[in-house]
């Protein structure tokens, strides 16, 4: 059973769309982790978008599960992108080596 700290959506243009919310630390690592690669590995969307819209923060084994979806898609053909980051997440995110283009501020 899915906790309600992720919310999965796809949306119609077959996108798949992972929200986390709230402050997303190691109690929701395990989790995360395992939505990414299996959306990535064994649903294979065209694209996934990680929607950090409602993140206030995320804790660094998080943060390195995003970053390595963004790997592991490309290694299977999924384009992966970072949604709505705040500002420290995005640079975060910039320092642990995911391209800008990946990354779409609000």
């Amino acid at each position: 059973m899915r906790s309600a700290v992720l919310d999965v959506n796809t949306s119609p243009d077959g996108s798949v769309v992972i929200q986390p919310h709230g402050s997303v630390g190691p109690d929701e690592a395990v989790e995360l982790r395992q939505l990414l690669v299996h959306t990535v590995r064994r649903v294979r969307p065209l694209r996934l978008i990680v929607d950090l819209a409602d993140v206030r923060d995320l804790d660094p084994i998080n943060l390195g599960s995003v970053v390595a979806a963004c790997y592991l898609g490309d290694d299977n053909q999924v384009a992966v992108f970072v949604h709505n980051p705040n500002r420290t997440v995005a640079a975060q995110l910039h320092a642990a080596g995911v391209p800008s283009q990946r990354v779409r501020l609000s």
